[in-house]
């Protein structure tokens, strides 16, 4: 039958080459957006880790910078707890340790509870 509604042959290869142009082009966009995104534009924000210290096989507290805010934060797999907040600490120079008010050798440990046992004492 001449009218019959069946595809011929030349318009299903016209059909799945459209397609896989498609998804060509899909992964060709993806690609783009991983490589030149957002992130590699420069747009990443004033993020810094100031210290960080292991307390079990897979908890962390670590004190993360954020502009002119030192944020502590406890992490354990698949939960991250914003522990405390305070005030950028001046001359602590990408280790923790406050100027004038621990010794130069202190750990990152000691500073952390000495912090902590401050704040609870207000």
């Amino acid at each position: 039958m001449p009218g019959s509604a069946t595809p011929s042959t030349g318009s299903l290869l016209q059909t799945i080459l459209a397609l896989v142009l498609v998804l060509g082009l899909l992964l060709g966009l993806a690609w783009f957006m991983k490589r030149f995104g957002p992130r590699a534009m420069g747009a990443s924000a004033n993020v810094k880790l100031v210290g960080a210290l292991s307390i079990g096989g897979r908890e962390r507290i670590m004190v993360v910078e954020v502009g002119d805010q030192w944020i502590v934060v406890g992490a354990s797999p698949g939960r991250v707890n914003a522990l405390a907040t305070m005030p950028r600490q001046e001359g602590a120079h990408g280790h923790a340790t406050l100027a004038g008010h621990a010794a130069p050798n202190a750990s990152f440990g000691d500073w952390l509870k000495n912090t902590i046992d401050k704040r609870n004492a207000k």
